[in-house]
């Protein structure tokens, strides 16, 4: 990883960097940020290879096994906003180490887990940690770098994040092949105590703010608002609709409800300042959160789209190169094309005041987007024959829309230059 971001970083781009920096080490601090960061995009998608093996170990079925991504996505899609809050107070290079210590023991955890509550257990802690690391990560780098340089960090930090969660599966792949499915949680060990190390060498300590305070009550409200309807989702795909799910669903969304109203009363100190929102680009950016650049807003989910709809052929299998490569191949395509200007063009979307929630916020909508569609993927794991073919086709159409909706979003309230 190490080696992969000074190859992406070139002589006058590292230059270029060096000369706009507030750190003596600049490609040492990407390189934490990116050792960081990919924690937590690596762990996200590698574990999905692991399923049926974790799933034969412990004798755990389909809702269970959904639980095991759940429990990840679900604290890290509400905290990310308080993390970033918490590095403004407590200080982003502590609580950039602290995420990161935390989440190499909670690997360590996962990785010798000896039932599948414990292992839930454990992805919780993951995830909490994840929300802890991600957005102090690219604070740091923020902070660290000035000008033009910024966008070129900022740039190579998105391009190795994009890098790091398509190697994910392979690497797991290759890992259960091995030995085992603990190994996927056990290689993250060695990675954050480089991390560490390389953040005690290289991340300047900041300024630790004395007046602000956390927002709990929004925190405790967007879990709450996340966790019920995520419940309620995963429960009915396996098991169908029943008076619990749909009660958990209506507590979610009014915790979701409560916590706009929690939010609006806190106004600058809330962890979701509702100001972003007078910001249309803003907008155009979050929704789905896989956009970059104009032409790139526009273009790239329409390419991802058509990996959505070829990955249909899937249905027939005749072969892995004929039938899953093409369309894995036309995704991965326009995902590359998207990711790495995407945090640079949010951040550009808002003033200075209010980057760390907007960065906060849109990763927390694209990790709310993965929960929520890793909830409803139940009816599809608990099909067979005829029915799982419709219900993988449904799902490669539903994923196909959802990306042509990004796209008209960035064609109809993106307009970065006149916003400049």
């Amino acid at each position: 990883m190490i080696s992969a971001a000074h190859a992406t970083c070139d002589v006058a781009t590292a230059h270029a960097i060096a000369t706009a920096s507030t750190t003596e080490r600049p490609r040492l601090l990407i390189a934490t940020t990116i050792l960081a960061s990919s924690l937590a995009f690596i762990d996200g998608s590698v574990v999905n290879v692991g399923l049926p093996a974790i799933g034969t170990t412990f004798g755990a079925g389909a809702s269970e096994l959904q639980w095991v991504v759940n429990a990840y996505l679900l604290p890290l899609s509400a905290l990310l906003l308080l993390g970033g809050a918490a590095g403004d107070i407590f200080g982003r290079r502590r609580m950039l180490i602290t995420g990161v210590t935390l989440f190499g023991l909670a690997s360590l955890a996962c990785a010798t887990a000896p039932s599948i509550a414990f292992l839930l257990a454990a992805r919780l802690v993951q995830g909490a940690s994840a929300a802890l690391l991600m957005p102090n990560s690219l604070a740091i780098l923020g902070m660290a770098f000035s000008g033009e340089a910024k966008g070129r960090a900022i740039g190579v930090w998105a391009a190795a994040a994009a890098a790091a969660g398509a190697i994910g599966p392979v690497l797991g792949g290759w890992l259960i092949d091995f030995g085992s499915w603990r190994l996927i949680f056990l290689i993250n060990v060695p990675i954050a105590i480089a991390a560490i190390w390389f953040a005690l060498l290289s991340v300047p300590k900041d300024d630790v703010g004395k007046s602000a305070s956390l927002d709990g009550a929004g925190a405790l409200l967007a879990t709450i608002g996340l966790a019920l309807p995520t419940w309620a989702l995963t429960e009915s795909s396996s098991h169908g609709w029943s008076v619990p799910t749909w009660l958990a669903l209506a507590a979610g969304v009014m915790a979701l409800a409560a916590f706009v109203l929690v939010e609006w009363r806190r106004n600058e100190t809330a962890m979701m300042p509702l100001a972003l929102f007078g910001s249309p680009t803003f907008v155009g950016l979050t929704l789905l959160a896989r956009v970059g650049a104009r032409p790139v807003l526009i273009a790239s989910p329409l390419v991802v789209a058509a990996g959505f709809l070829l990955a249909m052929r899937i249905a027939s299998y005749d072969g892995y190169w004929t039938s899953v490569f093409p369309s894995m191949l036309v995704i991965a395509l326009g995902m590359s094309g998207a990711v790495a200007p995407l945090t640079t063009a949010v951040l550009m979307s808002v003033d200075a005041q209010h980057t760390g929630s907007a960065s906060g916020f849109n990763s927390t909508v694209a990790r709310t987007g993965g929960l929520i569609a890793t909830a409803l993927i139940g009816s599809v794991m608990i099909a067979s024959g005829p029915a799982l073919r419709t219900a993988f086709e449904l799902a490669a159409i539903a994923g196909a829309a959802t990306c042509v909706a990004a796209s008209l979003s960035a064609l109809f309230w993106i307009n970065l230059p006149s916003h400049r």
